[in-house]
């Protein structure tokens, strides 16, 4: 408000001058002019000493000196419009300030107030500080949620966009975890609460908000690196002015073109509008010196579980004795893991939910805290845990048993099921890598990181295949939170270097890291603490996100900088010449302090590499791609089980066959589709010569083995059973083999093409 208030002031005083010149009331004139500049040389005399008080000068001594200068030697109409460029400057950035940091005072604007809790017949309206944990609400359509819970009713939609950047609404299932801060875009919906509004996700997200918008002083760290050596060049080129034409106005007239308001403003307007930019695709940075220092990472350290991984294990490998059957191990086991609260026993159960599976209810079930969980299941006495809880009980595997289970735990853990005193069944349990990890690093690389190291406190087994798997420059695996710390001291020692976790054990390495970036959808309160940077969504690729908004502002800062001190310096040299007045030269400089204050705001505005396409296929499409490639990921396991259980009679004819309907039915059909719609605007979209042939490749092949199954299966029906039975288990595995490569090579071009279209939304919306 003083800002607005001094502008006033200038602006009343200048035009009462000038009513006063006009009116043949010169030296009146003159006194109106000089009292609408001295208060702005006041106000800059306070920002100048402060600054020497802090240890540095600021370019600010420039237009003090201008204005001192101007009023001494008569030219207090050059003093005030002096004056009216210092304050229109600042009010200037105040009106870009606020216009970048919208999408952070959107989020404080939209923190619910009020809220509907349900007692029992009753609704009763409360504040959001009365929430209690246990509480039931009501959350009516358009209302913000309050508090973190789980949905109560069959279903519901959020419009996450503010929180997230994710431009469409999602859709949440019965019993599903809901953070709050989004808006209900469905019908009303009851939430049972889970935190306090205090506790919640929503008041963390405002907590880091606040904090970055306090933390805006070091924006000017970039223009004070400049002062010392700008402000002695002015004071050279205004002396040898002033001492070769014998003229003092002369040199006045190079201290007002070089008023260095480009360098004071055009550097925090352009940093603060990255952060603004970056808090509308859910990513907090906390402060322009975190945004600066992001800019010139050239080295990502990533933790593994929770930033590379989901942090959630998945049934990746099931061996099962062949009496029994992977079907129905899967069954019994994820049966009894019903009656667990454990991570492992809530992916077994997922997989065989996924599969469409149904679930008998177990009973006497008792869980042994790290062990395991035994149970009863229609009659059957199973045990299900780790290999020391089997051998507790006096099971152990037989010999040659598990033997795929065991070699695939090498990277997971294994959760053995033993049934009546014998183990029949091992459940491979891993943490793949999340489905934007490979393209966030190959983004990052491209963005010029030079190293990307995985650092994670696993074991090297596990982490071995990540590193792999993203062709990582190096693997430091079983580090402790002081190993850690020392690593990334050793790699911010070569190059500036960015730590990304998400767990308690890695807040020391992120407040160790030049930038911690703090996965916070998910992570930890210490994590997004420690961090510089907090991703509010929980994805991965957000990452390089952060650091291409980061680069792109810092690099219009510069521009910006350049482009307006290039253009003073243009008119220094005019102004020294003798061919530019003080008064023209205060217009000039205000004319050029107005293009580098616009030019820094359009930082607001995506760079080159976040350029939306002009046409996508729609993201449901995709949506519907990816739940279509998980039923297809179940029929390549149907193969490999089909193919195990061929053996010297023809008992598993039965099951083949429905599985070659199933290829026929659901396969064969979707690869017609795709070629029909997605890959020709894939195609289109990717550019070159025939960027799908390899995925088209792929289908030819796929549906000409599907065909020779289909031919071996009606020999083999005819009673030849003996001769194609080897050939058909050779099909079986080299289909399941492609299959999975497939769907893992056109994921990788589908997840790519999503991350364009939800860019491609936001700019809709923008």
């Amino acid at each position: 408000m003083r800002r607005y208030l001094l502008l006033g002031w200038v602006l009343a005083g200048l035009a009462l001058g000038g009513a006063l010149a006009l009116g043949g009331r010169s030296e009146l004139a003159s006194w109106a002019w000089a009292a609408a500049a001295l208060p702005v040389a006041a106000h800059v005399a306070v920002g100048l000493v402060r600054s020497l008080l802090g240890g540095r000068i600021g370019v600010d001594a420039v237009a003090l000196a201008a204005i001192l200068g101007a009023v001494l030697l008569g030219e207090e109409a050059a003093a005030a419009v002096i004056g009216l460029m210092v304050a229109g400057g600042e009010a200037l950035e105040a009106w870009a300030e606020g216009r970048a940091t919208r999408a952070l005072t959107d989020l404080v604007a939209r923190a619910p107030r009020r809220t509907s809790r349900i007692a029992g017949e009753a609704i009763e309206d409360i504040g959001v500080a009365e929430i209690r944990p246990g509480d039931l609400l009501l959350i009516r359509p358009g209302e913000t949620v309050p508090a973190d819970g789980v949905l109560q009713d069959g279903a519901a939609t959020l419009d996450e966009s503010a929180l997230t950047g994710e431009s469409l609404p999602v859709e949440f299932a019965p019993g599903a975890r809901l953070r709050s801060g989004g808006v209900n875009a469905g019908h009303a919906f009851r939430l049972r609460a889970t935190q306090d509004a205090a506790g919640s996700t929503y008041a963390a997200i405002l907590r880091l908000t606040q904090e970055a918008a306090a933390a805006r002083a070091p924006l000017v760290r970039l223009a004070d690196r400049w002062a010392v050596g700008f402000v002695a060049f002015t004071a050279a080129v205004a002396g040898g002015a002033w001492l070769l034409s014998g003229d003092p106005v002369r040199g006045l007239a190079v201290l007002v073109v070089a008023t260095p308001c480009p360098l004071i403003l055009a550097a925090p307007v352009a940093l603060v509008a990255g952060i603004g930019r970056a808090a509308t695709r859910g990513i907090v940075v906390k402060g322009g010196g975190a945004l600066e220092r992001l800019a010139r990472v050239r080295t990502v350290l990533f933790d593994k579980t929770g930033t590379l991984t989901p942090g959630r294990p998945r049934l990746a490998a099931l061996d099962a004795d062949p009496a029994l059957g992977r079907a129905e191990a899967l069954r019994l086991g994820a049966a009894l893991a019903q009656g667990s609260t454990h991570p492992v026993s809530a992916a077994l159960v997922a997989a065989a939910v996924a599969r469409g599976v149904a679930l008998p209810m177990p009973e006497s079930v008792a869980e042994v805290a790290g062990g395991g969980v035994t149970g009863t299941v229609e009659g059957h006495t199973l045990l299900l845990g780790a290999e020391g809880f089997l051998r507790s009980a006096g099971i152990r595997a037989e010999e040659g048993f598990g033997v795929a289970a065991q070699v695939a735990a090498a990277a997971g853990s294994v959760a053995w099921l033993a049934m009546d005193g014998r183990a029949v069944a091992a459940f491979v349990m891993a943490d793949g890598l999340r489905q934007e990890a490979p393209r966030a690093v190959r983004r990052l690389r491209a963005l010029g990181v030079r190293r990307i190291v995985l650092l994670t406190g696993d074991r090297a087994a596990a982490a071995a295949p990540i590193g792999r798997a993203l062709r990582l420059d190096a693997v430091l695996a079983e580090q402790a939170p002081d190993d850690k710390i020392a690593a990334v001291r050793a790699e911010s020692e070569a190059a500036p270097t960015a730590m990304v976790g998400d767990g308690v054990n890695d807040a020391p390495a992120l407040a160790a890291a030049d930038v911690g970036i703090a996965m916070g959808a998910h992570g930890t309160a210490a994590a997004a603490e420690a961090g510089d940077v907090v991703l509010l969504v929980d994805r991965v690729d957000r990452v390089a996100e952060a650091v291409a908004i980061a680069r792109r502002a810092r690099s219009v800062a510069l521009r910006a900088i350049l482009l307006g001190m290039g253009l003073s310096g243009l008119a220094m040299g005019v102004a020294a010449a003798g061919y530019l007045a003080p008064l023209a030269g205060a217009l000039v400089q205000e004319a050029i302090d107005v293009f580098a204050i616009l030019f820094a705001l359009t930082a607001l505005r995506p760079g080159p590499e976040e350029e939306a396409p002009a046409s996508l296929p729609a993201a449901a499409g995709l949506a519907e791609r990816h739940a279509e490639h998980a039923g297809l990921r179940e029929l390549a396991e149907a193969l490999r089980e089909g193919a195990e259980a061929i053996g010297p009679t023809p008992a598993a004819l039965p099951a083949l066959v429905e599985v070659e309907r199933r290829l026929r039915a659901e396969l064969v059909p979707h690869q017609q589709a795709e070629e029909r719609a997605l890959y020709p605007a894939a195609a289109e979209r990717l550019g070159g010569q025939d960027p799908m042939g390899a995925l088209l490749r792929m289908h030819a092949e796929i549906e000409g083995l599907a065909e020779r199954i289909g031919m071996l299966l009606r020999l083999a029906a005819e009673g030849d059973w003996q001769a194609t039975a080897p050939e058909l288990r050779r099909s079986l595995f080299a289909l399941e083999a492609l299959l999975r490569l497939h769907l893992t090579a056109e994921e990788e071009t589908l997840a790519g093409m999503s991350a364009e279209v939800e860019r491609a939304g936001l700019a809709s919306h923008a």
